[in-house]
């Protein structure tokens, strides 16, 4: 057995006990502490996914909110994210030696749910403007929370192991609850609403529900890494701008961080219009929970290729082959139209070509889309390793925090570039329920589906083509 590098320290008491004396914590993480830790992302996928997917509809469809400023509601709050997480990293950073990382985790997780439940709440106000402000101020309140949670877990991942191997596989089961947390966040969220009557009430229950789950889950991720020997490599002293300087000469992590911010981008103005898509452009709103369903158990049926691949080829062949197949399929989407034939029926719902064509698109789509996720996760954790053995320390709050940060802006960047485009196509906003639109306007919805998430990803493979991770850090850097 493997046993992490004795040029660290160790802390024995992991996410809440003072620091004991530095002994060997091996490398071969139990199945229990990988089980633990990756179910409190259920929870986190849950808030992550539903806002961006529903949000941008439960203002433009109940609230009466424009689309360009139910954009701009989900940006704002996400730009203090920008310095809240690295603030968060190093913070916990500085306490984790005392206290660990569980009252970050704890007090997250209970704030996290609570801005959840509230950001569903109100369907009443004086005006559209009012809404947006509301919707704008719980939404920084819940993203503050969700800083305060998702920045040290991420954290952790890099701290249970020094075999990348080990990560990989803590990000495999990682993975797996984060597409459980789609299934349940984004193809249960709708049924759910129309399960309870629709309208405000609808809205409020499903809250209720998924509130729930984010709680139960990140509890359990809270609590049962108490005790968890974790890697504690120290951290470097000073400011955040000192710290922040010593990042800047990790030139991988750097590289990967540009990559996936540009990636995100793409994907987080796809989900953005996912339900505008099933509603406009297929005209099968009942079809989302199936298509999710489809994507979620393809998803999951492949982790075990995630698991195996980076082993044969390496992180990031596997990384580049994966993003290339989504690439591939995710421009069919502009080809898209409702069905105009019978092929058979799903319970009262008449199934057709285009259905199935959709149905074909979730499974690929979920075999290669959490292996490019996790992976580029995965990845991250290599490159804080590396700062490990290149200065004996690593300010893993630090890295995990602007990691997080990219990723917040990019998702809040998406809708911002979704109600722009849905603008400039001729969108119109409506309350009560949803309006009719043009086929120019659902020409915009497609795009946002299609070519420009595409073109995203691209673009973000011409960055990681300059990702290199040297076996040994050189000695200069």
């Amino acid at each position: 057995m493997t046993m992490s590098s004795p040029m660290s320290g160790y802390d024995q008491a992991g996410g809440g006990e003072p620091v004991r004396p530095a002994r060997a914590v091996p490398d071969t993480v139990p199945g229990g502490v990988v089980l633990r830790y990756g179910i409190g992302q259920l929870g986190a996928q849950v808030f992550r996914d539903t806002p961006a997917v529903l949000l941008p509809l439960f203002m433009t469809t109940m609230l009466g909110v424009p689309a360009w400023l139910a954009g701009l509601v989900v940006l704002g709050p996400k730009l203090w994210l920008i310095l809240c997480d690295p603030l968060v990293g190093a913070w916990s950073d500085r306490v984790k030696a005392r206290h660990g990382r569980t009252p970050f985790l704890m007090a997250g997780a209970l704030g996290t749910a609570l801005a959840f439940v509230a950001l569903f709440a109100g369907t009443s106000y004086p005006s559209p403007w009012l809404a947006a402000l509301a919707i704008c101020g719980l939404f920084f309140i819940g993203s503050t929370a969700f800083s305060i949670y998702s920045v040290p877990y991420l954290a952790i991942a890099a701290e249970l192991s020094g075999d990348p191997h080990q990560r990989n596989r803590i990000m495999v089961l990682r993975m797996v609850f984060a597409i459980i947390g789609v299934l349940v966040g984004v193809g249960v969220a709708q049924p759910l609403i129309e399960h309870f009557g629709g309208g405000a009430r609808g809205w409020h229950m499903m809250s209720y529900v998924l509130g729930a789950v984010c709680l139960v889950s990140m509890l359990v991720t809270a609590t049962g890494m108490r005790r968890v020997p974790l890697i504690l490599a120290g951290s470097v002293p000073g400011s955040l701008m000192q710290q922040l300087a010593v990042v800047r000469r990790n030139r991988p992590f750097l590289v990967l961080l540009l990559a996936s911010f540009v990636s995100n981008i793409g994907q987080a103005a796809s989900y953005t219009v996912i339900g505008f898509v099933f509603l406009y452009a297929i005209q099968a709103i009942w079809l989302i929970p199936l298509f999710i369903l489809c994507m979620s158990i393809a998803s999951l049926a492949a982790q075990p290729l995630w698991l195996w691949l980076p082993r044969r080829i390496g992180k990031p062949r596997a990384y580049v082959a994966a993003a290339l197949v989504w690439v591939a399929v995710t421009v069919t989407w502009l080809w898209v139209r409702p069905a105009d034939d019978v092929i058979g029926h799903i319970g009262r719902q008449a199934l057709g070509t285009q259905h199935v064509l959709v149905l074909v698109r979730a499974v690929v789509i979920g075999i290669v889309n959490g292996g490019f996720i996790l992976l580029a996760l995965s990845m991250m954790t290599d490159t804080v390793d590396y700062q490990r053995r290149l200065a004996g320390v690593a300010n893993e709050g630090v890295f995990a925090g602007l990691f997080s940060a990219l990723e917040k802006l990019a998702f809040a960047m998406g809708p911002v570039i979704a109600g722009l485009v849905m603008s400039a196509f001729g969108f119109v906003s409506s309350t009560g329920g949803a309006g009719q639109q043009t086929p120019h306007a659902v020409t915009g919805i497609v795009l946002l589906y299609s070519v420009i998430p595409a073109t995203m990803q691209l673009l973000a493979l011409a960055v990681f083509s300059r990702y290199r991770l040297p076996a040994t850090p050189p000695a200069s850097l």
